[in-house]
């Protein structure tokens, strides 16, 4: 059997999320929860220096976000991407060449943005890339709904994983993200990802500032991800407190406040205060992150400004201090 053929027998009864919906993804036309056929597509590539300190590092990291989701956030950021299709099929050339001219740009990792659809195709992809020369890390950007048996084939492929742990709530996880498993899901993604891959990071020369000589840079390990939903503190805490039992010191975490309501889908979320994180509720979060004491944690700053919001109908989805595009969809 070729390559080909072991790729498509993931394809063709889908059971590659948790969902496992046994969909035929070989068929042009097909009605699955992810919305995705068997080819890969993608939306945008580019640099961006909005990720965590450790994986901008100088040269921003070299993000990729792929069309589809297993999931249906109702206040999803991406959802032109993620729940409305925009994307366009790469052949596993075509992501290398996107890969390497990333890293030619000065990228510090390729950042794989919501790949948990199409595991098993993005592997292979990954093998190809390396075979031609792409020798900086591969980074796991996902929601953690995610099955182990799947995450194993990237085994040895990516060393850096960002995944978020959105909610131990159930009923919070079935209303908004359309996935009522996703706390026990999450869960067992993430220590499996713990598990496989330990910190390394390093310190490394900043000859660009004289301020900061040093920085440092992650090579390995897993970040976890949390934002803040507003006037939900208590599932906040409940997050807190699992990674505090399961991740301290031996994985980071970052803590969002930047909870924005998303203009296009204003008045549709009945679960939430659809607002900005108030300076009380700010106040509160670094109280409770102050009595966790975690070894590594990072905090966003508050802030009003929703300029960050992208488009991805634009060349440019962010703006030019976030984001340095390389390729697009639509061009």
């Amino acid at each position: 059997m070729n390559n080909l053929q072991n790729i498509q027998k993931y394809y063709t009864s889908c059971t590659q999320c948790p969902k496992k919906c046994r969909i035929d993804r070989t068929q042009n036309s097909v009605k699955n929860f992810c919305g995705e056929n068997s080819d890969l597509r993608i939306a945008f590539a580019g640099l961006h220096f909005g990720e965590e300190p450790l994986v901008t590092v100088k040269g921003g990291s070299g993000t990729i976000f792929f069309t589809g989701c297993t999931l249906r956030c109702k206040f999803c950021q991406n959802y032109q991407i993620s729940q409305e299709g925009l994307g366009r099929p790469v052949s596993s050339e075509e992501f290398t060449k996107i890969c390497l001219e990333l890293q030619n740009a000065g990228a510090e990792n390729i950042n794989l943005v919501t790949g948990s659809h199409h595991i098993p195709k993005i592997a292979e992809f990954l093998k190809a890339a390396k075979n031609a020369g792409v020798t900086i890390p591969f980074c796991w950007n996902s929601s953690a709904y995610e099955n182990v048996e799947m995450l194993e084939l990237l085994r040895g492929l990516v060393t850096i994983w960002l995944p978020d742990l959105k909610t131990l709530d159930k009923e919070l996880s079935k209303s908004l993200f359309a996935a009522p498993d996703y706390p026990e899901v999450a869960e067992k993604a993430i220590k499996w990802m713990i598990d496989n891959n330990p910190l390394e990071i390093k310190t490394i020369k900043n000859n660009d500032s004289s301020e900061n000589p040093e920085v440092e840079k992650i090579y390995s390990g897993v970040i976890i991800r949390h934002l803040f939903l507003p006037g939900k503190f208590e599932q906040t805490a409940d997050v807190l407190e699992w990674l505090k039992n399961n991740a301290d010191k031996k994985a980071i975490v970052s803590l969002m406040n930047q909870y924005t309501p998303i203009p296009a889908k204003k008045g549709k979320i009945k679960e939430l205060e659809d607002r900005l994180v108030t300076k009380e509720e700010d106040e509160d979060i670094q109280d409770l992150i102050e009595a966790y004491d975690f070894e590594y944690l990072f905090y966003q700053e508050l802030s009003d400004d929703t300029s960050w919001l992208p488009d991805f109908t634009r060349p440019q989805p962010f703006s030019n201090k976030l984001a340095k595009p390389l390729w697009h969809c639509l061009n």
